[in-house]
């Protein structure tokens, strides 16, 4: 199986080639990413964190995820807690901070799996991006877009395309003036031409609108540098 590319989101070098060689095989994304775009996206080793939030994240607007989060973290002292920890508290004192009984199921799934042993994030950046893709998705409640996600903002992969994320299909209709928002397949066909740099497109497109909105969860957008 084809090992993930040694380019990454989180070295402006790379930006700075792929971005060149988008402009150059694709005229319309030419119009739509300017020279030298470029986002200064940080490595953050605590995968752990970043899944446990994205899982809360789901289906709700920023702000209402962002006052869901600061509750469950203030349960521990403002921060995300180990998955024993979890496990060991009460799911009544959970849910009062605003997790859903559906939400807490995939928490605790994650929790439980992380620590039996089930599932290691420890060496996971040195899979390819369909090994991760796949053993994030054994983990109950998370989907495509939010594995996409986290290849994206907590690996630095550099060729993924989340074709099912709204703010990704709302910039590439305005971008391309398609009349309607494109599916996955019509993404898949324009991708053609976008690899081994999709990650750039998508995070373009996100600054186009200046919002990240998505399917099972929201993001915050990174700051552009």
């Amino acid at each position: 199986m084809q090992k993930h590319s040694i380019e990454t989101l989180f070295r402006k070098s790379s930006w700075q080639k792929g971005v060149e060689y988008l402009r150059k095989n694709d005229p319309k994304l030419a119009k739509a990413i300017k020279p030298g775009f470029y986002v200064d996206m940080r490595f953050d080793s605590d995968y752990y964190g970043s899944l446990m939030e994205s899982i809360i994240f789901q289906q709700l607007a920023g702000k209402a995820a962002e006052a869901i989060l600061n509750r469950f973290k203030k349960l521990y002292s403002g921060r995300i807690p180990s998955p024993a920890e979890f496990i060991k508290t009460d799911e009544k004192i959970i849910r009062e901070a605003g997790i859903s009984p559906q939400k807490y199921s995939y928490m605790l799934d994650l929790c439980r799996r992380l620590e039996s042993g089930m599932l290691a994030l420890e060496e996971i950046g040195s899979l390819s991006d369909e090994e991760i893709a796949e053993r994030l998705r054994s983990v109950k409640g998370v989907g495509r877009w939010t594995s996409d996600m986290f290849l994206i903002f907590s690996l630095g992969r550099t060729d993924v395309m989340p074709a099912e994320d709204l703010g990704v299909r709302k910039g590439l209709k305005d971008a391309y003036g398609l009349k309607e928002l494109p599916d996955r397949k019509r993404i898949e066909k324009l991708a053609r031409k976008w690899h081994p740099y999709c990650s750039m497109v998508a995070i373009a497109m996100w600054h186009r609108l200046d919002t990240v909105t998505v399917g099972d969860e929201k993001k915050k957008k990174p700051k552009k540098a």
